[in-house]
C-alpha cells in the first residue's frame, strides 16, 4: 500500500486561511467582507465590522515567501481599529512582526493566538469606512442569487 502526499498549492492555502479567518470573525460577532478595497488603493483580504462599529482588517499570508514578498500590510493599519495576520497552522509564526495580532486558521475556522492592539480610528475616517463597507456589502448582495 502506498501513500500519496497531498500537495496543496498556495492559492488553495490562501482560500482556506481566508475562509477560516472570516468564519472566526463572524463567530466573534463581526460582519466580514473579503477583498475589500481601501481608500489608499489597497485591498484588505478580510475587513470586518464589529457590533459597535469597530473595524478589523485581517491580512492573509499563505507562506513564508508570500510574507517576505509582500510588505504592503503596513499600509492597511491606518484604516482599522485592529490589524491581524492570519496564517495556516504550519506557518512559521516566529517571522511575523511584533505588534499585529495573529490568527491561525484553516478552511473550517480559526483562533486568535495574539490579540491585536486597539488603535481607535478618528470619527471621520470611521464614518467613511463604514459607509464604504455598507455600500460594498449591499452591491455584493445584489450580485448574489436570491
Amino acid at each position: 500500500m502506498s501513500l500519496v502526499a497531498k500537495i496543496v498549492c498556495r492559492p488553495e492555502i490562501t482560500g482556506q486561511v481566508t475562509r477560516g479567518a472570516a468564519r472566526l470573525m463572524a463567530q466573534l460577532g463581526y460582519a466580514p467582507l473579503l477583498e475589500a478595497p481601501l481608500p489608499n488603493g489597497r485591498r484588505a483580504d478580510v475587513m470586518a465590522l464589529g457590533p459597535r462599529g469597530e473595524v478589523v482588517i485581517v491580512e492573509v499570508k499563505s507562506s513564508l515567501e508570500d510574507f517576505r514578498a509582500d510588505q504592503k500590510w503596513r499600509e492597511y493599519r491606518p484604516y482599522c481599529d485592529a490589524f491581524y495576520f492570519a496564517v495556516a497552522p504550519e506557518f512559521p509564526r516566529a517571522v511575523l512582526p511584533e505588534g499585529p495580532g495573529v490568527i491561525v486558521a484553516d478552511g473550517f475556522g480559526g483562533a486568535i493566538l495574539t490579540e491585536a492592539p486597539l488603535t481607535p480610528l478618528v470619527g471621520a475616517r470611521r464614518k467613511a469606512l463604514t459607509l464604504a463597507f455598507a455600500r460594498l456589502a449591499a452591491s455584493r448582495s445584489l450580485a448574489a442569487p436570491v
